[in-house]
């Protein structure tokens, strides 16, 4: 299977920090935020190829650290993709840059990991890929333990089967504590939906709107994340995430 890093945003809210460095580049507790998924993706066997998309502003600087990267993991292959994009105004959207990907580099072949690059796990994702496989979609959910926290996220509501029969986006009242986070797996058959749900004129960012629209259609399935999970959105998330996974420095 493939992977596909999403690190094209320009994280507005986080300037100036991000104006001149990439969101996932911003180290979190000693290193970047994308070696936090990058070093629990690593484990998955039989990974073929890492696609990072990116945009032109940051393309070379990510080329930098996936040669970085690469020297002190030999057995990784990355290629770094850029949409074209040099600001928030012209960006392509999260969605719009997963189906430039998979179209450019003609992935629709075999089953896809997608993953936003400025996620931070605390432990390796090797039970949500053997979980996820054989599916037909896999969302990753992690319980964020508080009805109120909730309100920032995807709220997830799931049958016996761990199949989504709900899926609301910053929900008023929330019917659980189970977010929808931005880790997806997609078998083959499933891909071409990518491009039929932008061809129906949806909106082209946000990942988290595919899977609304996917679940309706075909069955989405979840895993939920252990481990600590943590979403950074503000200067302030950004603090608390650098003295949380401290403890987790390997």
């Amino acid at each position: 299977m493939n992977v596909l890093i999403l690190a094209a945003g320009y994280a507005t809210r986080l300037y100036p920090l991000t104006q001149n460095k990439a969101k996932p580049l911003l180290e979190v507790a000693g290193k970047p935020m994308i070696e936090w998924v990058m070093d629990n993706l690593a484990p998955v066997a039989n990974l073929e190829t890492i696609y990072l998309v990116t945009n032109n502003k940051f393309a070379e600087s990510f080329q930098d650290w996936a040669n970085g990267y690469t020297k002190r993991h030999p057995g990784l292959k990355f290629k770094i993709v850029n949409d074209g994009s040099t600001s928030d105004s012209d960006k392509l959207g999260a969605i719009g840059d997963i189906n430039l990907v998979i179209t450019r580099e003609e992935l629709a072949d075999k089953d896809l990991i997608i993953v936003a690059g400025d996620n931070l796990f605390s432990e390796p994702l090797t039970n949500f890929v053997t979980q996820a496989k054989g599916s037909k979609a896999t969302l990753a959910t992690y319980d964020v333990g508080d009805l109120e926290a909730i309100k920032k996220y995807a709220n997830i509501t799931i049958d016996a089967d761990g199949v989504i029969t709900q899926f609301e986006e910053k929900p008023a009242k929330p019917h659980s504590t189970l977010a929808g986070i931005a880790l997806y797996y997609f078998s083959k058959e499933t891909l071409p939906l990518v491009t039929t749900y932008l061809a129906a004129g949806n909106n082209p960012d946000q990942p988290g709107r595919l899977i609304q629209w996917l679940y309706t259609r075909t069955p989405v399935k979840t895993f939920q994340i252990r481990g600590t999970w943590f979403d950074i959105g503000s200067k302030e998330t950004l603090e608390e995430a650098n003295q949380i996974f401290q403890r987790f420095v390997r």
